[in-house]
């Protein structure tokens, strides 16, 4: 089932309120990252001020936003930033799960505010998400597993 209005809506509300609730979440969202793939730690050793995980999570929620509309450069992004990350030691499935734990991340946030209409608008975004994902590993013979 495609995206529709309302889950964009709602979508670009909630990331909306996590920003009224939390500020910048960004923190929250790499906790939580690394709490999964404690792997992954040591490959920001050098981002001391936590610049390089906001840009990151800036551009990830750039894309998320370009997902609900014209999806003009989301998955040409996502492309790049698959092949990118994997010269960085970042496995594919890994990167493929960034969006899992930001959703996550803002569902925490949000707690009560976190309807069954938002959980059902994010898991279509997560699954579309997902879909432009293992299309380009796919493309350029990356594994997800």
């Amino acid at each position: 089932m495609p995206l529709t209005e309302r889950d964009a809506d709602i979508i670009s509300q909630s990331i909306e309120r996590v920003a009224e609730l939390a500020g910048d979440p960004t923190p929250l969202v790499y906790e939580k990252l690394f709490a999964q793939q404690p792997e992954m730690k040591p490959l920001f050793v050098l981002d001391l001020d936590g610049n390089a995980r906001g840009h990151m999570l800036s551009e990830a929620l750039n894309c998320v936003l370009d997902m609900l509309g014209p999806k003009s450069y989301a998955p040409v992004l996502i492309q790049c930033e698959l092949t990118n990350h994997q010269g960085l030691g970042v496995p594919p499935r890994v990167f493929a799960t960034f969006f899992d734990v930001v959703a996550e991340t803002f569902r925490e946030i949000l707690d009560d505010e976190w309807s069954a209409e938002t959980e059902a608008a994010w898991q279509t975004l997560l699954k579309d998400l997902h879909e432009v994902i293992a299309s380009h590993a796919e493309k350029y013979g990356m594994e997800l597993a």
